[in-house]
């Protein structure tokens, strides 16, 4: 009976640390969420944000269900907080473009957890942030915006034709704008993850909680 007493009781802390470790990491993405960086080679509406590193970091120390609750909690957030546009389709597609980021790199980093692992999960995570972002945007997010702001699609498109004139219909701007972006994303937020995992991992493992 004591040994079961004393497993409940370690239970509830590791819950009730896990729930606060999430709901930190939610607070801190959500803060990155609002600090956005325009790109040379994008349109004015798509912009940069680091919002996914505490995503990633959680994901790694927590296990992919938690990468998962602190995308929502994040995007949750930022609706309550910043209202939408697209009246919630674009945020919950944003919700699932990052979790298709945190989820596969956290499925394979936990396997073996390894720096090789990290590396692997992260890039299959950014291809397939990649590809889910391209859908997303060619069938989803850039038709509710043109109906959002009342501009018709070839006025999206001209935006980027502006930019770089080999964007010249929806499927081009998608391919040389929207994939880019994302690789990019992908690519920065890996590096920052990598970067600073090990430093941060020791508090979320529970050394000072």
């Amino acid at each position: 009976m004591k040994n079961i007493e004393t497993w409940k009781r370690s239970s509830s802390r590791l819950t009730t640390r896990t729930l606060a470790q999430i709901g930190i990491l939610s607070a801190v993405a959500f803060l990155l969420m609002t600090i956005e960086f325009p790109l040379w080679f994008l349109p004015g509406f798509y912009k940069l944000d680091l919002s996914e590193i505490p995503v990633l970091i959680g994901a790694f120390a927590m296990g992919p269900l938690a990468g998962a609750g602190i995308e929502l909690v994040k995007v949750l957030l930022y609706f309550f907080l910043h209202g939408s546009s697209t009246f919630g389709v674009g945020d919950f597609a944003s919700f699932l473009i990052g979790c298709c980021l945190a989820v596969p790199a956290a499925l394979i980093y936990e396997r073996k957890k390894t720096k090789k692992n990290a590396l692997l999960g992260m890039a299959a995570g950014t291809l397939l942030m990649t590809v889910a972002g391209a859908l997303a945007n060619a069938y989803v997010l850039l038709p509710l915006y043109s109906a959002a702001f009342h501009m018709p699609m070839a006025e999206l498109v001209a935006m980027g034709t502006k930019i770089n004139p080999s964007i010249t219909d929806l499927s081009s701007f998608v391919f040389l704008a929207v994939v880019p972006f994302n690789l990019l994303k992908g690519a920065v937020v890996s590096a920052f993850t990598f970067l600073l995992y090990k430093r941060v991992s020791p508090i979320l493992h529970g050394r000072f909680f």
